[in-house]
């Protein structure tokens, strides 16, 4: 018998990958008042070992890329290992979440829905630039940050205006990077008919719009801190920002002299910095609270 090409299915699985939109679950961790510790393990396995690799699998397998995607400069070729794979680890994350709870299962059931709409070809949301932006928009971080609130709150916890607030933050940031993961992606992306967000706006236009939802994004931010009457943890947010700001406008700026420099490289450094400082200041938070 053949030998199952499992590191090819590990590889696209891209748990590295997965790991940098743990900032949304921290977030959430650190504004549930009283938060299980169970189901606060519970989630974190769930969303981080089970979904998102899922997800990732599904759409790589889909996708079937020749050239770079995020993280993978050279993906290897996809199989229906990956396929069953990604099905596997998706039906699993709906079982475990039932140990959280049936509503956190059916939000679960309701993001892996939408995931699979995204890359599979009979819908295929990935080719449409606006509707494809809105679903990331939405489900990578209102959805996933109230899934994760009302999963590790006490269940009388009311969903008052302040978490839809920093839902809508997660939202902002999650889709300011969405444009610049796509910006080097073009030729690949043309080949199998989808027209992504990135292509309707050009190199410039990516780096405009992604500008512009990083500054509503921190207004956002801003309001719902000197709501807390704690604008000192905004401080602490802008400071934590500033090498991935420096390198947004740097990047900027040589793309303006140069379009080749809209890289994978450069993408890839991009969402690595902005990540990792993302979670130190949302790691900062929870250990204060």
């Amino acid at each position: 018998m053949a030998e199952l090409p499992i590191r090819s299915t590990l590889t696209h699985l891209r748990l590295p990958f997965s790991l940098l939109l743990l900032p949304v679950y921290l977030f959430a961790l650190g504004e549930a008042p009283n938060p299980n510790t169970f189901h606060a393990l519970v989630v974190f396995i769930v969303l981080h070992l089970f979904v998102y690799p899922a997800s990732n699998g599904f759409n790589s397998f889909f996708d079937k890329d020749e050239g770079s995607i995020g993280f993978l400069k050279y993906p290897p070729k996809v199989s229906s290992h990956l396929f069953y794979t990604s099905i596997v680890l998706e039906w699993t994350a709906v079982l475990l979440s039932l140990l959280v709870s049936i509503e956190f299962a059916v939000c679960v059931i309701i993001y892996n829905s939408f995931s699979k709409a995204y890359s599979h070809p009979s819908v295929r949301i990935k080719k449409y630039p606006l509707l494809s932006f809105l679903i990331v928009f939405l489900f990578q971080g209102l959805f996933i940050y109230y899934s994760c609130y009302r999963a590790l709150a006490p269940e009388d916890t009311p969903t008052t205006a302040t978490v839809w607030i920093a839902g809508l933050v997660c939202s902002c940031l999650v889709g300011a990077s969405y444009p610049l993961t796509q910006i080097y992606q073009y030729d690949e992306d043309a080949r199998r008919g989808d027209r992504t967000l990135s292509m309707m706006l050009g190199i410039r236009g990516s780096f405009v719009f992604s500008g512009i939802l990083f500054l509503l994004g921190s207004a956002l931010l801003y309001y719902y801190w000197f709501s807390c009457q704690l604008p000192e943890y905004f401080s602490i947010y802008l400071i934590c920002l500033t090498p991935a700001i420096v390198y947004f406008l740097y990047w900027f700026y040589t793309c303006t002299k140069n379009p080749a420099k809209a890289s994978f490289g450069r993408a890839t450094a991009m969402t690595l910095i902005s990540g990792l400082f993302m979670l130190v200041y949302f790691s900062w938070l929870l250990l204060l609270h």
